[in-house]
């Protein structure tokens, strides 16, 4: 069986940097960090005090008193998407919309809503009074359900759940039934509203995140000496994956064509990486065999980088395992240290960033960086604190989540 080829028409944002991908971009380039205290919830009392949060987001100027039907996921995950199918200009009232579908991300779903429903249940006298829309609310299949049901997308349609790399799953997912004539066109993407008391105490009692309370700006800082944790954040990214040749019969614009994706697993800790990063270069190895491509093929790399002392350093190892001589003529960067970690969001995040590279010829950088890491390889080119330019002819992307769940995606040029 010939596989089919899939390419990005689309693509769609809210992130702590802007609410479209326009804003997000310039920013990423200009290196911004969108870190600041956290005004979602009084977190006087928390150990971590700040966040990345979206700015400026109206949900009601969206989508009025049906706001309060959603949990925030499910809305950053509708705007996302919305603008990712204007942005591919599908004429919908003449597709088959029974071939476009919707495969979405996310890694923990209604968070907030669930906090909020069992506090207010344990505060109370013991008489249930949910909520008619707790169960909608909180269900991660509930945002690729909502994006279908406004657009009428009646393809497949379901969530993906891979902790921090949901997102690339979902658009790894997407392009397989799309390569496989299952679907002519996939809504992909993530989202995660996890700036919320239950998420932040969590993973702050895990040790996972910063503590730079003096200077949030600067505490996401991947690969510096001085690392202490990743900056949480939210928000919501998406692309929509067609096929080529449904794409240039339509004279669709193409971004660049998705031409290799894979899974692994480390197999190792359910919250630690692999410290020589086994799993990190199974998983870079099988998506460059499976686009056809060789390390030499290949120009940027948007690590998972979450400014963690273990997980940096083993990317980087798994990077050289893979590369090899190579790797020093790459450039790596880590756009979290400007948007912070979306968890289940980041991997099309970040997918973004490599065909915004792709298009532009425009590295985003790794700021944040003070003092190099004597553990760190100093040949690398880490992108860091200034955007670069270069051809990009292709980039891949690297998403790793708790439980060892790693995923892999590469774009191409046309």
């Amino acid at each position: 069986m010939e596989l089919k080829r899939v390419v990005v028409t689309g693509l769609g944002a809210v992130t702590p940097l802007g609410n479209n991908v326009a804003d997000t971009w310039q920013n990423l380039t200009s290196g911004v960090s969108g870190a600041a205290p956290i005004t979602r919830f009084d977190a006087s009392k928390f150990k971590v005090r700040f966040a990345c949060e979206v700015k400026g987001f109206d949900e009601t100027a969206y989508f009025g008193r049906d706001a309060r039907k959603m949990d925030l996921f499910t809305q950053f995950a509708i705007v996302a998407a919305e603008e990712a199918l204007k942005d591919a200009a599908f004429d919908l009232e003449n597709e088959d919309k029974n071939r476009i579908g919707v495969i979405w991300g996310t890694g923990i779903g209604g968070i907030k809503t669930y906090y909020d429903e069992a506090k207010e249940f344990a505060l109370g006298d013991g008489t249930p009074r949910f909520s008619p829309f707790f169960i909608p609310k909180i269900i991660a299949d509930i945002a690729p359900g909502y994006i279908s049901i406004r657009n009428g997308l009646g393809g497949p349609n379901f969530g993906t759940v891979s902790a921090c790399a949901s997102s690339t799953t979902a658009l790894s997912t997407a392009f397989d039934l799309i390569r496989l004539g299952k679907a002519t066109a996939i809504v992909s993407g993530g989202s995660e509203a996890s700036v919320t008391v239950a998420s932040v105490g969590g993973f702050s009692s895990m040790k996972a995140l910063s503590s730079r309370n003096d200077d949030p700006q600067t505490a996401s800082r991947p690969f510096d000496k001085n690392r202490d944790g990743f900056v949480i954040g939210e928000g919501g990214a998406s692309l929509v994956l067609e096929e080529y040749g449904h794409a240039v019969a339509r004279g669709a614009h193409i971004y660049c064509e998705l031409v290799g994706a894979a899974y692994s697993a480390d197999a190792y800790h359910i919250t630690a990486p692999h410290p020589q990063g086994d799993g990190a270069a199974r998983v870079m190895k099988a998506a460059l065999d499976d686009a056809g491509l060789t390390p030499a093929d290949i120009d940027y790399i948007n690590v998972h980088g979450t400014s963690t002392p273990l997980g940096d350093r083993g990317e980087l190892i798994a990077i050289g395992k893979v590369f090899g001589e190579d790797a020093y003529r790459l450039n790596i960067s880590s756009t979290k240290s400007m948007t912070g970690h979306l968890l289940g969001a980041t991997g099309a995040l970040e997918a973004i960033a490599c065909v915004k590279a792709i298009q532009t010829g425009i590295i985003p950088p790794t700021i944040n960086h003070f003092e190099d890491d004597p553990e760190i390889d100093s040949r690398l080119n880490l992108t860091f604190n200034v955007a670069q330019k270069r051809t990009v002819r292709a980039a891949i992307s690297n998403t790793f989540g708790f439980g060892g769940h790693n995923g892999t995606v590469v774009f191409k040029a046309l």
